[in-house]
């Protein structure tokens, strides 16, 4: 499963599409005008959704990953509901002013929450006041997907496994360097996770702009980073850095030579950044579980999946009380790694 196994943020800003794979994908996803056989569909409560249902994300429009799957998701659910699905974009404070807005809305069903590991479970470790409550302000739906974090190393470090790399960093305490897009990020979080697996010393380099942080691993500035899956995929594969493990249960379709960290002797090492919906707390749970039955038709339907996991998303899928369960796990765990690296965000 791809969360913490310490029983791990907002996504990485440099994991997102190409430019074209962006274009591709409209500003709002839109259904035909007029009425749509969903408007009969007998698997939705009577009246819903009478509006446009608008899908808070709290990151910048047109850039990274989750911005990405939220609009594939709207895309499908224009496909199957009567009204539009339509991308409201609220970044700030690493995804507590979309949340934020979210919770404040009207639990009437035609507002969504669109969010992730960072904001739901890692902010409420980090912020002193955060404006919302992951579990008390919300009801959970789905949890769609996970995107692994991977473990990349400066090709001239000269190893190519995850133990081999273990020895090298114990050998030299203190004197590696690990890049990542921020103080709290998955990155960071996932280089924490290492450190404290494996009682090693190394450098935390937080970067505003992690393309940066990229180019100074490739040019050996820095020595490691635990990127996501998708934001290092090319450069691997053009032989710009040594890829050592995905920090998952299974290994990444984007990378499929890349063995896990289980299969490289670290089977606790698991990490990478979830992705949910939630709702406003309230909201009818007619209007949940028939949000919850379209989601799981959309994960399982060929064409929206393989476009899914085109993104690097790890499909999982499932009832709102797996949700609910995996969030306050990841919310426990999240609490102790952040502790152990000693962050706080104010």
């Amino acid at each position: 499963m791809s969360h913490l196994r310490l029983r791990p943020s907002a996504p990485s800003r440099s994991s997102g599409p190409s430019r074209r794979a962006l274009l591709a994908l409209p500003l709002l996803a839109s259904a035909p005008a007029g009425p749509t056989p969903a408007q009969a569909n007998p698997a939705l409560p009577p009246g819903w959704p009478e509006r446009p249902i608008r899908m808070i994300v709290p990151a910048a429009g047109g850039a990274g990953t989750a911005d990405t799957i939220a609009r594939i998701l709207a895309q499908e659910f224009d496909k199957r509901l009567p009204q539009r699905t339509i991308i409201d974009n609220r970044p700030g404070a690493n995804g507590n002013v979309g949340a934020a807005a979210a919770a404040r809305a009207a639990p009437d069903g035609h507002t969504i929450l669109f969010t992730w590991a960072g904001t739901m479970a890692t902010n409420r470790a980090l912020y002193r006041d955060l404006p919302f409550d992951p579990e008390r302000d919300f009801d959970p739906v789905i949890l769609l997907g996970n995107v692994p974090n991977i473990l990349v190393v400066h090709n001239g470090l000269g190893v190519r496994t995850l133990e081999e790399f273990t020895a090298y960093v114990r050998a030299r305490p203190g004197q590696l360097s690990y890049g990542s897009s921020g103080n709290g990020s998955s990155m960071h979080l996932a280089g924490e996770m290492y450190r404290r697996a494996t009682g090693t010393d190394m450098v935390h380099v937080p970067y505003s702009a992690v393309a940066q942080g990229m180019n100074d691993l490739i040019a050996g500035r820095i020595q490691v980073m635990f990127n996501l899956v998708t934001g290092v995929q090319g450069h691997v594969r053009q032989g710009n850095m040594t890829a050592l493990a995905v920090l998952s249960e299974q290994r990444a379709r984007a990378l499929p030579e890349v063995p896990t960290t289980a299969e490289a002797g670290m089977p606790g090492l698991v990490f990478g950044t979830w992705f949910c919906l939630m709702l406003p707390r309230g909201t009818p749970a007619a209007i949940r579980d028939a949000l919850n039955r379209l989601v799981n038709e959309v994960l399982a339907e060929p064409e929206a999946r393989a476009r899914l996991e085109a993104q690097g998303l790890d499909i999982l899928g499932g009832t709102p009380d797996r949700l609910a369960q995996h969030l306050r796990a990841e919310i426990a765990a999240h609490a102790e790694l952040v502790r152990f690296a000693g962050i706080r965000l104010d």
